[in-house]
């Protein structure tokens, strides 16, 4: 992985940005639709447990590459912040286990499995979807909306 890769791109109508950048101890993702840090939750796993490598793909969905499952070992931390409904909390959650296990495999891939993982702290700011919070699910533009940003955050962390 390059020490710093970002992008932009329009996502759903609004812009959308993601930034790694790659530190000695632990490494940095921004998501963010509202040109802010936003909430910061770092993810930790332990270098002992497995990554789980991605289903096949759906035959429903073939444009849509799957994604690796985060593993029932990742650890949350909430340092900064706080969403302002149980809703956003859950989705910010989500964001963060899966762009850190992301991450954690871009980084698989260059130096092998072995290696020690580090830290993934990641802020996420979204711009709240009209539809957002009326049930526990999530919304199919909040679904869109993950798959699109989660594909950034794939590229950026498989870049060398």
């Amino acid at each position: 992985m390059l020490p710093t890769a970002q992008a932009s791109r329009q996502i759903n109508d609004v812009p959308t940005e993601v930034l790694i950048q790659a530190f000695a101890d632990r490494i940095l993702v921004l998501i963010t639709q509202l040109g802010k840090v936003g909430n910061l939750i770092q993810a930790t796993m332990p270098s002992t447990a497995p990554l789980d490598p991605p289903p096949p793909p759906d035959a429903e969905q073939p444009n849509q590459i799957p994604l690796p499952p985060p593993s029932a070992a990742v650890e949350l931390s909430f340092l900064l912040g706080s969403a302002p409904t149980d809703h956003l909390r859950i989705l910010h959650t989500l964001y963060a286990s899966q762009a850190a296990t992301l991450v954690w495999w871009g980084e698989a891939e260059g130096v092998g499995l072995e290696a020690d993982r580090r830290p993934v702290i990641v802020g996420v700011a979204l711009r709240p979807s009209s539809d957002s919070g009326r049930d526990e699910d999530l919304s199919e533009a909040e679904r869109n909306t993950f798959h699109e940003i989660m594909g950034m955050v794939r590229e950026l962390s498989q870049r060398k």
